[in-house]
């Protein structure tokens, strides 16, 4: 592409894509309106939200057409986006009640994508038992950012914010945890629908349809993404599983086998550190039946 063709050319990031139409936030223009150039399709490339592009403005006010892809420094499979630095996963203290299951699947799924990884529980304000300081308490001992928030109060929102500042950060989480209160709270402009909670099975509707990144101020922006209600374990063999459990990490090297899966064997540092309460059963016990999972897993 010629020299001066470039220089007419924008610069924008996709915020948010539908059906093969792509809305482009251009810096002092706005967001416009655009398709992809047909030569995309032919090399078997497709934009992505959180891609940073180049665009031709069309005649027709606030419409452009995407002419070039810019580098990617980041690109995660699921949710399929571009460009991510962290990613933050959301559950609710209670209503519903967290699975912890899901939550470890969620922070296993990251960590396969290297993308550091904040556990944010939200509705403190609902949590009559005290719950959500032990529920930080035990991902933080396993080495994760942890946060406990209230998106309908308010509070931890500040601390939040300076996790996100400067980043572009994929939030994810079931539905019915607040995920779309809390990117309400974060920003003024963009206003997310959110659900109700069914009161017979404490699940959320799904209110987020397709990815979106929405812009909080200061060259932050988080990536909304469609609710986790289920999530299997991809590309992930039985042997892989304790390296995505960090706080096994200083114990593996009491275990007797090399290779030990830290279930049947005996002189088990992992097991050793477990039964003196250095990790917590909760995780070991998710461990346990992914592991079993995965070991069950049939193989095509």
């Amino acid at each position: 592409m010629a020299a001066g063709v470039l220089e007419a050319l924008m610069q924008g990031k996709i915020v948010k894509g539908v059906a093969g139409v792509y809305d482009v936030d251009v810096p002092g223009r706005g967001v416009f309106e655009c398709r992809a150039r047909g030569i995309f399709r032919k090399e078997n490339q497709k934009p992505l939200v959180g891609d940073d592009v180049l665009l031709e403005e069309l005649p027709e006010e606030g419409k452009g057409v995407i002419v070039r892809i810019l580098e990617r420094h980041s690109r995660i499979i699921r949710p399929a986006v571009a460009n991510v630095d962290q990613a933050m996963i959301v559950f609710a203290v209670t209503k519903p009640q967290p699975s912890f299951n899901l939550l470890d699947r969620l922070l296993i799924l990251m960590g396969q994508q290297k993308l550091p990884c904040i556990v944010c529980f939200n509705k403190l304000d609902l949590d009559e038992e005290n719950r959500g300081e032990s529920y930080c308490g035990i991902y933080r001992q396993c080495g994760y950012d942890t946060l406990l928030v209230s998106a309908k109060q308010g509070i931890g929102l500040d601390e939040l914010k300076a996790r996100l500042a400067g980043r572009t950060t994929t939030v994810a989480g079931p539905s019915g945890v607040g995920k779309s209160s809390l990117i309400n709270s974060l920003q003024s402009k963009v206003v997310m629908e959110t659900g109700d909670i069914s009161s017979k099975i404490e699940r959320g509707k799904h209110t987020t349809r397709h990815s979106e990144l929405i812009p909080i101020g200061g060259g932050s922006y988080i990536l909304d993404t469609p609710g986790f209600s289920s999530l299997g374990l991809f590309d992930l063999e039985k042997e892989d599983l304790a390296a995505f459990y960090p706080e096994f990490e200083p114990y593996e090297q009491n275990c007797r086998f090399s290779g030990c899966s830290h279930i049947a064997e005996q002189d088990c540092g992992v097991k050793d550190a477990l039964r003196e309460g250095q990790i917590t059963r909760l995780r070991y016990e998710n461990y346990c039946l992914l592991y079993e999972e995965l070991k069950n897993r049939r193989k095509y």
